[in-house]
């Protein structure tokens, strides 16, 4: 990703300097002015190129500790060592003094670099306005691209810090000093951008990879839940369905399955291509640590599943949820029904005795994967702290083990999202039928059963459903915080609890004993204020027009 963000940089250098120097033939010959960029499509298009940059951006730049998941019940980074991906995630759960508006700026607050991105696309919708001489046609789509992701950056801003500052396209108008805007003006900003991409760009199959309707649509649903604009959200999941999304029929080829090899159910997806060396280092952080151990070398396992995320999954015949209490003791040796559970846990989870590329997971003490005792042993050196390793979003066909080498696409928004939308806002909207719809769809593709519910029981079957069918999707985190639940005691929300896992020791007779473990130091907490991350000390000393927010002067 760095090495396309710098050839595109690098373009973007040459299309945006020119001269008006009368004496000098200033004239580039290996670039374009601004005015030549909004010319032509093929330049134009480059330019926009340039924009995309930024959703991939956002969708991997959530929190600077790690996976938003190890701020809650779902995920535990195993190495005691004060870095990201180590400690800091949970020191962050932790919550107490350390949560200063500093400290939050810096871990989960992306202030300046969104309101960066989105003055370079206000820049290109500025010049296309002013510059452009293309087709009508083409100048709508292009705009449309860019107000599309336009609103996908106000959107992660505004779920951040509800009031946030509105700049538009008109860049002559900007000044040092602005207010911020209501909560309710951001969303209408926001939906007001989604609506005109989705309706002006064009369906997938005749957008050539770049930004389509469904996109659009898609996200609006996303973004509106958090609005509460739930009449919005539906008729926009509704346009979804139109359009031929669906989900796929494998449940793990969801998120992996790349859109060019047809995968029906992603909508918005940022692709990979080892060949052109454009990689990142997912695999490197997640696999198994016995992939790299068993080759002498360091990596994986650096977050893993916690017990509690284990125990959120059904039985794969539908008869309900297994009793774990009696692994919530020491020297059990009883083994837990891993084999038994649904299809969801089976593609998300590696346990110990899961088939892994042709080997089986040993993560018991001394076992290939290993065993991290959490704050016994600084370093984990890939093995887990939990007694699991993650599966979903790893690729399981990759061998290599360098750092920067994985391949699998990073998939932003599916269909199985869309659904899960609809039914919360059918929920909202009174319209039970269409929730339950919604859930059954998303049961019936793991073959688990479900009856109608309604109120509070519908109600839970959503929740339920968004935690298991979209884990470790970037979402959990965020849905707690908007539910207004991340302050509630655990386990409808983030507060009173520590997360555990399951310790694995061989016996002399190769039979296995488990210990339930608290993988924790103090119990988790979840403070009100941390529904609205602090302005940064930048803005409030540079735009004499904002304040710091009430819950964090």
């Amino acid at each position: 990703m760095k090495k396309i963000i710098a050839g595109l940089f690098l373009m973007g250098a040459s299309l945006g300097f020119t001269s008006c120097n009368d004496f000098l033939d200033m004239t580039p010959t290996n670039s374009v002015s601004d005015k030549g960029v909004w010319t032509s499509v093929t330049t134009a298009e480059y330019a926009v190129n340039y924009i995309y940059s930024y959703v991939y951006d956002v969708a991997v730049a959530q929190c600077v500790a790690g996976m938003t998941e190890s701020l809650t019940d779902q995920m535990k980074y195993g190495s005691y060592n004060y870095n990201s991906l180590c400690f800091i995630p949970s020191e962050i759960a932790y919550g107490g003094s350390t949560l200063t508006a500093n400290y939050v700026d810096v871990y989960l607050g992306y202030w300046g670099s969104w309101y960066t991105a989105i003055r370079r696309t206000n820049e290109g919708i500025y010049s296309l306005h002013k510059y452009g001489t293309l087709s009508q046609e083409d100048a709508t789509r292009l705009e449309a691209e860019m107000r599309f992701v336009r609103g996908y950056l106000y959107f992660d801003l505004m779920k951040r810090y509800k009031e946030v500052i509105i700049y538009d396209e008109d860049i002559t108008s900007i000044t040092e000093n602005k207010a911020l805007s209501t909560e309710e003006e951001g969303w209408n900003y926001i939906e007001t951008d989604l609506k005109y991409a989705a309706s002006n760009l064009p369906k997938k199959e005749n957008a050539n990879g770049r930004a389509n309707c469904g996109m659009a649509y898609a996200f609006l649903t996303r973004a509106m839940l958090y609005a509460e604009r739930w009449d919005v959200v539906k008729s926009a999941a509704e346009e979804v369905e139109k359009l031929g999304y669906t989900l796929e029929d494998n449940y793990a080829d969801a998120c992996m399955k790349d859109l060019k090899d047809g995968n029906k159910e992603a909508i918005l997806q940022y692709a990979f291509d080892i060949a052109a060396d454009v990689t990142h280092s997912f695999d490197y952080y997640y696999t198994p640590g016995g992939d790299y151990t068993m080759n002498g070398q360091s990596g994986g396992g650096y977050g893993t599943p916690t017990q509690e995320m284990v125990e959120a999954y059904e039985y794969a015949d539908g008869s309900g949820f297994p009793d774990w209490s009696a692994w919530h003791a020491e020297g059990v040796t009883q083994t837990p029904p891993y084999e038994d559970l649904e299809p969801r846990f089976q593609a998300t989870i590696l346990y110990n005795g899961a088939a892994w590329k042709g080997r089986t997971i040993e993560s018991y003490i001394g076992g290939n994967d290993g065993f991290c005792i959490w704050n016994k042993e600084q370093e984990h050196k890939g093995r887990t702290t939990t007694g699991y390793y993650l599966r979903k979003l790893v690729d399981e066909t990759h061998d290599v083990i360098a750092v920067t080498d994985s391949k699998q696409p990073n998939t932003i928004i599916r269909y199985g999202e869309v659904l899960l939308n609809k039914a919360e806002a059918c929920y909202h909207l009174n319209d039970a039928a269409g929730a339950n719809a919604a859930i059954k769809a998303i049961r019936a593709r793991v073959n688990l059963p479900y009856s109608d519910k309604s109120s509070d029981k519908l109600w839970a079957a959503i929740r339920q459903e968004r935690k298991v069918e979209l884990a470790y999707e970037g979402l959990w985190y965020w849905d707690l915080r908007r539910w207004k639940d991340a302050a509630k005691q655990y386990p409808e929300g983030l507060n009173g609890y520590q997360v555990h896992g399951l310790k694995i020791e061989k016996q002399a007779n190769g039979d296995f004993t488990y210990t339930y473990v608290s993988v924790d130091d103090k119990d988790r907490t979840f403070p009100e204020k941390m529904y609205r991350f602090p302005l940064p000390s930048n803005e409030l000393s540079s735009n004499a027009l904002v304040t710091q927010y009430p819950e964090w002067k």
